[in-house]
């Protein structure tokens, strides 16, 4: 009984360490694009002559690219439209999602069962680019900020998650609030939200994080300059050196931003790339120890 009691000791002792090597390793491969990044763009330019790579240090040191990148009124611009979409749709999200929510775990709603059906039909099935854009333009939102916000607003996931969340807490909490007077928005607002700071957190994330890598949606509808998000003004640099003829006016940004930086165009790159993810990087630590808690408390239930 001892021996064997030791043998499985060391069994999960191994198990153990083999898993630790395993996630070092695999965070390792996640942090170096990022650590090389960093370096490339605090590199000299003029060290990165004839240099195909940046390993981990950078070649010397310099912040002549994130001065430019600053200085540039453009840029600015598009940290605030980013940063307008990625709040303003948050909250919108958040809102929308759980009034949508809230109305599928009451028993005695009718229709309850069907908008579950449809919910999940558009989970299956999207109603495509085309239908969509569309729509988009016979609601006159084409080039406003409302076709980037709206539309990714309401998610059938998320709802999903609302909903089997809201089904865990305890029913005698609604209905002593409706006992006292409390009307369903009154019980949503004042008791089931407040309840529901690990879900939120954990959807919100994720949903600015969509909202701040998204330049899809800003191609397809907006054509005025004032309104592209960042994403734009680093998808102009990442296809900088293959541009064609026929976009001269992405051309001619790049040329501008090269004449100011006159630097190495990686560094430049670099450093947009990392102006870019900075804010979520920021965020990111304060709201992960949310995401197992809010995932699983959101997957209780099905």
């Amino acid at each position: 009984m001892r021996n064997n009691h030791v043998g499985r000791a060391k069994h999960y002792n191994l198990f153990d360490w083999f898993n630790a090597a395993l996630m070092i390793v695999l965070s390792l491969i996640f942090l170096y694009p990022l650590v090389m990044t960093l370096s490339l763009s605090f590199s000299t330019p003029s060290e990165l002559v004839g240099v195909n790579n940046v390993l981990l240090l950078p070649k010397g040191f310099s912040l002549q690219s994130y001065q430019t990148l600053l200085e540039d009124k453009s840029i600015l611009r598009y940290y605030a439209n980013t940063l307008l979409y990625a709040s303003t749709g948050t909250v919108l999200c958040i809102l929308l999602t759980s009034l949508l929510a809230y109305p599928l775990t009451i028993r005695d709603f009718k229709g309850r069962k069907l908008i579950h059906v449809l919910l999940l039909i558009t989970m299956f099935f999207g109603g495509g680019m085309i239908a969509t854009y569309m729509t988009i333009r016979s609601l006159h939102m084409l080039d406003t900020i409302w076709a980037i916000i709206i539309p990714p607003s309401i998610s059938a996931w998320n709802t999903f998650m609302f909903v089997n969340f809201f089904r865990t807490i305890p029913e005698a909490l609604r209905e002593s609030a409706a006992i006292d007077g409390a009307g369903h928005l009154r019980i949503l607002f004042r008791i089931i939200l407040p309840l529901s700071t690990a879900l939120i957190a954990t959807i919100s994330l994720f949903t600015a994080v969509g909202f701040w890598n998204d330049y899809f949606r800003a191609l397809l509808y907006l054509n005025s300059n004032d309104l592209y998000p960042i994403q734009i003004f680093l998808r102009k640099i990442m296809i900088s050196m293959d541009i064609t003829a026929g976009n001269a006016d992405v051309n001619n940004d790049m040329s501008r931003l090269m004449d100011m930086v006159n630097a190495n165009p990686r560094t430049v790159k670099a450093a947009a790339a990392i102006i870019t993810m900075l804010p979520i990087l920021c965020v990111y630590p304060f709201v992960q120890r949310y995401f197992t808690k809010g995932v699983m408390l959101g997957a209780v239930k099905a």
